[in-house]
């Protein structure tokens, strides 16, 4: 019985110290999830905004396009350059990612404009610049 009792002792000792050893170790999950930040107040407005913008890109309408720009933007875009940008032959597509705070009442969103040309889609790496007009209202400042 010593040789039982001894080993006994052995085998919770060893479950002791791997329990504790165990513990101490970071969780897998912890070590995945991270803390979302906080989004800045504008930010969900903003980017719906660029979505109703990149929509009327999207479906040609060019109307609804300069609704969305700001004041300095239809002043430095030409109408020519603006019924270019939303002339699209055949179906298209975009894709907006996480935008960033560039500075008080200003977001800037990356965009990747897609577009079918000849057989293949074509991708445009671009950005779309948002400012706040006032009563939490966006308008496109850069065309992408």
């Amino acid at each position: 019985m010593p040789v039982r009792e001894a080993l006994h002792r052995v085998a919770v000792s060893l479950v002791r110290f791997l329990s504790l050893s165990l513990s101490l170790l970071p969780s897998p999950l912890a070590a995945k999830t991270r803390p979302t930040p906080a989004l800045e107040p504008g930010y969900v407005a903003a980017l719906a905004a660029a979505d109703h913008f990149l929509q009327a890109w999207q479906s040609g309408d060019v109307e609804n396009g300069m609704v969305l720009l700001s004041s300095p933007a239809k002043e430095t875009a030409t109408t020519d350059a603006v019924e270019k940008f939303f002339s699209n032959p055949g179906p298209s597509a975009y894709e907006i990612g996480r935008g960033k705070l560039r500075k008080r009442g200003r977001y800037e969103f990356p965009v990747v404009l897609i577009g079918n040309s000849t057989n293949h889609a074509r991708r445009r790496f671009c950005s779309i610049v948002m400012v706040d007009t006032g009563k939490n209202e966006w308008a496109v400042d850069k065309l992408p």
